[in-house]
């Protein structure tokens, strides 16, 4: 067999593996999008390596998690909120608020990304045409009203495997141009090892960046979507070891991008006493060390980021209601068209004001904070009831780490609600 022919039968096997991971991709969407990677920079400028920790634990629970509902999904061939409404108690008033809960927080968040993503696309404008510097408003608005337009007729197209597909693209190309960021800047390796002990820094801001931190990793929308994304690949009870596959390598691959990031801004910011306030200033992580290239391709990994983001952000709320109604979504029907058209109108409000999306960003993530609990509560008596779950034993370790996962998210929304205090 020729070297070429080699090559070739890797890359196709490279391309297959990619290709054949499932809903896990998701996963990876709404997580990693432009608010956590804000949230990593953020944090990685400020406070270096020191909040690597609860990125570790958000990770780990968000494993946990994200497995728990597949095969709450799998099993019951049931979906999360339908399941909420006919099996618990108060269930039909917890899917409610859930679904507000979640829409408002991914909205919110849905404006930032937007924000960023067209100052994104205006930076790489401006450095090529000075001229544009003095028509920033209009071009930031113009670029967000084409983004969303785009992406508004892509999901009229949309079935889950196009969506897929696309985030497959985007998700790839961010992790690619982080880590080629990283060869660039690294922080040191003590700090790495000290930022997995539990501290929260003790200065103004701290307690939010924690709550958005977990607010963006351990994100409620990932695993209450899950169920319905299992079924749209077409899984079923036989494919219970490949779901817990597919949850074990998101959460890892989630880990490790996000720790990537916050690694970029700790190596290129941190170490300088520089901080991020602005998006130009995320970019500039990178222009010291290897000059306009870096800025490049952090921008195109940021903006891949964003863009990822998106779809998951615009589908979560007519995804939410389906669940609720039939466990089952038509992305034809005029239910779809129309929530997902105010989702896009929404998106549209910061870069209407010329609003900072990275404040933005940051508040919103904090807001997803409060329903985590809930959800959380909701999936562990669900798969704790023998009417539900019939023969299916769930194990004590899976029990152990939803426990340990309500703990924390309580823990984190109290520090959430401290933070909202001090800030407003």
């Amino acid at each position: 067999m020729s070297e070429s022919n080699i090559n070739q039968s890797l890359l196709k096997k490279v391309i297959a593996l990619i290709l054949g991971f499932g809903p896990g991709f998701f996963a990876i969407g709404y997580t990693i999008g432009t608010g956590s990677v804000t949230s990593m920079i953020v944090a990685g400028s400020k406070f270096n390596m020191q909040l690597l920790w609860v990125l570790f634990l958000s990770c780990l629970f968000s494993g946990i998690l994200m497995f728990a509902y597949g095969n709450y999904a799998l099993i019951t061939g049931e979906t999360a909120l339908f399941g909420f409404k006919k099996h618990l108690k108060y269930g039909k008033l917890l899917a409610i608020l859930v679904i507000v809960g979640i829409t408002f927080g991914q909205w919110n968040s849905l404006m930032g990304i937007l924000g960023i993503s067209a100052n994104i696309i205006f930076e790489i404008l401006a450095i090529n045409f000075e001229g544009l510097n003095a028509f920033e408003y209009e071009t930031v608005l113009g670029t967000a009203i084409v983004i969303i337009v785009t992406f508004y007729l892509l999901m009229l197209v949309g079935k889950y495997t196009f969506f897929e597909k696309i985030l497959i693209v985007f998700v790839t190309l961010m992790g690619l141009s982080f880590l080629l960021s990283l060869f660039f800047v690294q922080p040191l390796s003590i700090d790495v090892v000290k930022g997995l002990i539990p501290t929260i820094p003790d200065v103004p801001g701290g307690k939010m960046l924690v709550a958005a931190f977990v607010g963006t990793t351990m994100a409620a929308a990932t695993f209450l979507s899950r169920p319905l994304f299992v079924k749209g690949k077409g899984w079923t009870i036989k494919n219970l070891n490949q779901q817990k596959k597919d949850s074990i390598t998101a959460a890892i691959l989630i880990f490790i991008i996000s720790g990537t990031i916050m690694a970029v801004a700790a190596g290129a910011l941190f170490y300088q006493g520089k901080e991020v306030t602005h998006v130009l200033d995320m970019a500039n992580t990178l222009e010291p060390v290897a000059g306009k290239w870096a800025v490049t391709i952090f921008f195109f990994g940021a903006l891949s980021a964003g863009l990822s983001s998106i779809f998951p952000c615009l589908l979560i709320a007519p995804l939410l209601v389906a669940d609720y109604q039939s466990g089952t979504i038509d992305t034809n029907s005029r239910q779809f068209r129309i929530i997902t058209a105010i989702a896009c109108l929404v998106a549209l409000i910061g870069p209407a004001f010329g609003a900072n999306p990275i404040e933005i960003q940051i508040l919103s993530q904090v807001f997803n904070v409060f329903v985590l609990p809930v959800v959380i509560l909701g999936i562990i008596l669900m798969l704790s009831s023998k009417k539900v779950m019939k023969d299916y034993k769930t194990s004590l370790g899976v029990y152990i780490g939803m426990y340990a996962a309500l703990f924390f998210s309580l823990v984190i929304s109290y520090n959430g609600i401290m933070a909202l205090l001090d800030y407003f």
